[in-house]
């Protein structure tokens, strides 16, 4: 490992081995380069691989840093001796070594966004009846953003004038109930609880605080409030943290970041250095020259300039498109000629905008011009209907309390207990102050209102759960295979899809699990390693890295879903006001449903634009229509601020004259509808 590889600040944030550090990385400023030299370098210093850890937010990146440090080490095998994971995966090794402290019982599970939601409607049901003004998401979201900000259900403040403030002050409370009642906790959980455990006894927070020596977050901008106050409890012997962000690219306060945690890094670690890092290994200073003239106009941010040795590079394209059609036609015959004149591959491209409603005349235009494209931030696998109705039956058996498991599957595939019979039971249930697996289960004395029929298919569904719970003592790929045999899932998938290239669809994704499953056994047998199996598939965002699987394809995705990677070529789409910044961060206290994406105000719109400019390493292209379809009616569309920021000279402009449609012979038709036919 050769220090002299690095440049001056790089080499100073490696060296700079005690105390607290806050390395301000700038996009392209090889941050993780700085991290992983700066493990080597402590356990070549003597520090015990053992005592140190680092956080990062995705599997992913943890396992490429692991990776990086084992070709720096004298011994790669010291890498597999350290520490490294999310900030959930670390919560939730805490809550399970601590399980007994908190009063957990061995098999508690996680609950995914689709078990949380089931859980807030249900809630929602019971306490407004016929009441279908709430959307359960915006719902679960000022929840989630609460726990993030480590709020209590019992320190909720609500706003008497905002329905959904009051509708969640009156469900947070009793949704942490349900969640202890069902033996689960939420993603949100693994943090939260990790942290209320380290404030309330004091035996095991000492003993977090002594098992490392050594810190490092990555990504820190992105950090929210309860996760600071983990990191503090985990440092507070020695304050040899090392943190790692860019302020500039705080873009997830939707989902509870909050960017005054980098901002004040120094107020929260006093005596804390701060190392900024400049220098751009990817993009050229045309580039660099027009985020850095966009950016600049937040105020409240720490102060950096982006810059290479690099080329001056190419002017920043600019395209004017009459509409959203011409707009996505200029990017796919872009795209062709630039790969033929190029010679470049399809994934030398991505196509980032800022709301998924953009896609849909994309994806048109490019199977109708044959691109191949892969789109980011799709379904994901363990998400998938099919997949998730087995899983639900494996959580069911192994934990009964589960009772989002228990509504998912007791109907699943349909044999005879629909609303009304399970409504019946969860009466009889509330009456008496038990779970509605109780009332299934005693199903002599919870059905007495019941059909014979119904009651006839209670019993028949205890019978295929007595079943698996006790064919998994012999196997879990074997227990699952005979389950979907019993109750005929390939049949239900084939009777119910749309095609027969639908259902073989689907048929592979569950074939697909049963592979994984069988991966997991191999290595690890028995039912309790099954619990930690369904446990790992709630943290982890895919079953393989969406990348990695793109193959020869442009890329599409939004500017969220951007982050952390790069391209040659980029096409930013849709450079217009009310949609990058977006109209609803104009009006950030309104009660609409909340989108996944809603920033909180023109500032992380910003950013937003900054994260897509810097995503381009050759060539820009920013592109917007004159009118955009609205509610129905076509608009004129203002340009973006963000694209006015941009110096003139930067700037290279072409306007895309409106085409008269040209015919598609009827061949290139039917594969077009063919095609869309045939998509997940």
């Amino acid at each position: 490992m050769k220090l002299s590889s690095l440049n001056p600040p790089q080499r100073d944030a490696v060296t700079h081995t005690a105390g607290p550090l806050l390395v301000l990385a700038g996009a392209g400023s090889g941050k993780t380069r700085v991290i992983t030299y700066r493990i080597a370098h402590l356990i070549r210093c003597g520090v015990e691989p053992e005592q140190v850890t680092a956080l990062t937010f995705t599997n992913k990146a943890a396992t490429e840093m692991r990776d990086r440090v084992a070709r720096l080490l004298d011994r790669p095998s010291d890498a597999h001796k350290l520490s490294m994971g999310t900030f959930h995966s670390m919560g939730l090794h805490i809550l399970k070594s601590e399980r007994k402290a908190l009063g957990f019982p061995r098999g508690f599970v996680i609950y995914d966004t689709a078990d949380q939601l089931g859980v807030v409607r249900e809630l929602l049901r019971r306490v407004r009846i016929g009441d279908r003004r709430f959307d359960v998401k915006a719902i679960l979201t000022r929840i989630s953003l609460a726990k993030n900000a480590f709020i209590s259900p019992e320190s909720y403040q609500l706003d008497e004038n905002d329905e959904y403030d009051e509708i969640t002050a009156e469900l947070y409370p009793r949704y942490q109930s349900a969640l202890r009642s069902f033996a689960a906790v939420d993603f949100d959980d693994l943090i939260t609880e990790t942290v209320r455990l380290f404030e309330s006894n004091e035996d095991v927070r000492n003993r977090w605080r002594s098992r490392w020596t050594h810190v490092l977050v990555d990504e820190y901008q992105d950090t929210n409030r309860a996760q600071l106050m983990m990191v503090q409890t985990l440092v507070a012997n020695h304050y040899n943290l090392c943190v790692v962000g860019d302020d500039d690219q705080s873009i997830y306060s939707w989902r509870g970041a909050d960017p005054t945690n980098i901002l004040e890094f120094e107020r929260c670690f006093p005596r804390a250095r701060v190392i900024v890092l400049e220098q751009n290994y990817r993009s050229t200073p045309t580039i660099l020259a027009a985020a850095n003239a966009v950016i600049k106009n937040n105020t409240d941010r720490r102060g950096k300039d982006l810059w290479s040795d690099k080329p001056p590079g190419q002017p920043i394209t600019t395209v004017v498109a009459p509409d959203i059609e011409a707009e996505a036609r200029f990017v796919a015959r872009e795209i062709e000629q630039l790969r033929t004149d190029g010679q470049r591959n399809y994934s030398d491209f991505a196509v980032l905008y800022r709301s998924n409603t953009q896609t849909k005349i994309l994806e048109e235009v490019f199977r109708i011009n044959r691109l191949p494209y892969v789109m980011y931030g799709g379904q994901q696998f363990f998400e998938r209907k099919e997949v998730k109705d087995i899983i639900a039956y494996l959580r069911l058996a192994l934990n009964p309390r589960d009772e989002i498991s228990l509504r998912r599957v007791i109907n699943y595939p349909a044999r005879g207990i629909g609303n009304t019979t399970v409504s019946r039971l969860n009466e009889w249930a509330e009456g008496r102050d038990c779970t509605l697996w109780a009332a299934v289960q005693n199903i002599e004395r919870s059905g007495g209102e019941l059909r014979p029929q119904e009651r006839r298919a209670v019993e028949s569904f205890l019978s295929v759960l007595e079943a698996l719970r006790r064919s998994l003592a012999s196997g879990v790929v074997a227990a699952t295979t005979r389950l979907i045999q019993e109750i005929d899932l390939y049949g239900d998938i084939r009777s119910g899809s749309p095609s027969l290239t639908a259902a073989q669809h689907r048929i592979d994704h569950v074939d697909s699990l049963l592979r994984s499953l069988a991966r997991h056994e191999k290595h690890h047998p028995g039912r309790h390693q099954l619990t930690e199996y369904l446990r790992q598939l709630s943290l982890s965002s895919n079953d393989e890295d969406e990348a990695e699987q793109a193959g020869d394809r442009v890329v599409l995705t939004t500017l969220h879903g951007a982050k952390g990677l790069e391209f040659p070529v980029v096409f930013l789409v849709g450079a217009e006001e009310e949609l990058l910044p977006h109209a609803r961060t104009l009006m950030p206290h309104s009660s609409d449903v909340v989108d996944d994406d809603l920033a909180a105000d023109v500032s992380e719109e910003r950013r937003l634009a900054y994260v897509g400019i810097t995503r381009a390493k050759e060539l820009l292209y920013i592109t917007r229509a004159m009118a955009r379809r609205r509610h129905g009616k076509m608009v004129q569309c203002t340009p973006s601020r963000f694209l006015m920021e941009i110096p003139p000279e930067l700037v290279s402009a072409r306007d895309v004259q409106l085409e008269a449609e040209q015919p598609v012979e009827a061949a290139e038709l039917s594969s077009f509808f063919q095609s869309l036919g045939q998509s997940d």
